[in-house]
């Protein structure tokens, strides 16, 4: 019996943490494009974001970012804006809403977003991949867990 109610009680705080997760369509965005709460409801690791921006399957961020912090990171980019001193210039929101969906802050970029499920923008008559049948089955390319360890690691990146 005493197993049971250890189970239920584990169980029970495993959906209370699953429910804290923003899902990406119920994000609070202010004004500005910035996302003033977590998506988790708890703190990101700076050093799982880390491997995050730095590992093709996943961000890869530093395919278009330069990072001088990461002096052991191979072929990094030079076509977005070099990532030190990223905490210097945005706060921990605005850097949470330009890692979800760099668009809302800088219309122009082409960064894609990272916690974002639609809408998109086809790129016209030369695309040619079939796209998802149903919208609930475009998943985003990071999860919410990701997306908060990528930004408590740009906040270590500081002048």
């Amino acid at each position: 019996m005493q197993n049971i109610l250890i189970l239920a009680a584990l169980a029970a705080s495993l959906g209370v943490a699953a429910m804290a997760e923003t899902v990406p369509n119920a994000i609070s965005w202010a004004e500005d494009g910035s996302i003033p709460e977590s998506l988790t409801g708890t703190a990101g690791n700076p050093d799982e974001g880390r491997v995050v921006m730095t590992t093709n399957a996943l961000g890869n961020c530093v395919a278009c970012h330069a990072i001088a912090a990461m002096p052991d990171v191979p072929f990094q980019g030079n076509i977005a804006p070099q990532l030190d001193g990223a905490a210097d210039r945005w706060t921990e929101a605005q850097l949470r809403g330009i890692v979800v969906d760099a668009k809302r802050t800088f219309p122009e970029s082409f960064m894609p977003g990272m916690y974002k499920v639609g809408p998109f923008i086809r790129p016209g008559v030369a695309y040619t991949a079939k796209p998802p049948e149903k919208p609930e089955d475009i998943r985003p390319i990071l999860s919410a867990r990701q997306v908060e360890d990528v930004v408590a690691y740009l906040m270590t990146l500081s002048e």
